[in-house]
């Protein structure tokens, strides 16, 4: 949970005070508007069209801290690039990801928590952390690819 001190800082999430900037504004708006993952650049390219005055480095430096803050879902590309989003939900959770589009469905997985529970106790590991991502089609997607296929 974020919140203003009196000082006019941001306390973020993971307990440590920021200065509340024009450039962090303008990144967590942008990221209030979007329902998908973005990666940095792509954010970048949408706050250039804005108007807002961000550099990509910045723009980085932004997203990474938020991250750690635990206020933006991570989930690591194809490619290996990183792209967020604002968490939805409030908690552990995973994603379905379409392959094609990039939508994602915020998940629960009780199994999977239990499974990863066991299976760390039995090999004696604590304090354990896990993200399981699960990749497809979304049925538009799907639908798209059939009618390419009959095509």
């Amino acid at each position: 949970m974020t919140g203003t001190t009196a000082t006019g800082r941001n306390r973020e999430a993971g307990g440590r005070e920021q200065r509340v900037t024009k450039q962090k504004v303008a990144v967590s708006e942008a990221l209030d508007d979007l329902a998908d993952f973005v990666s940095t650049q792509e954010l970048h390219r949408i706050l250039q069209e804005r108007g807002a005055s961000v550099s990509l480095a910045t723009t980085y430096r932004i997203v990474q801290a938020m991250a750690e803050d635990g206020l933006l879902d991570v989930l690591r590309a194809d490619d290996g690039e990183a792209r967020y989003r604002r968490c939805e939900a409030h908690g552990h959770h995973h994603h379905l990801v379409c392959r094609r589009c990039g939508k994602a469905v915020e998940i629960e997985a009780p199994a999977v928590e239990a499974w990863a529970s066991r299976i760390a106790a039995e090999n004696g590991y604590t304090e354990v952390e896990h993200t399981v991502e699960i990749f497809g089609l979304c049925p538009e997607c799907s639908a798209a690819v059939a009618a390419e296929r009959e095509d």
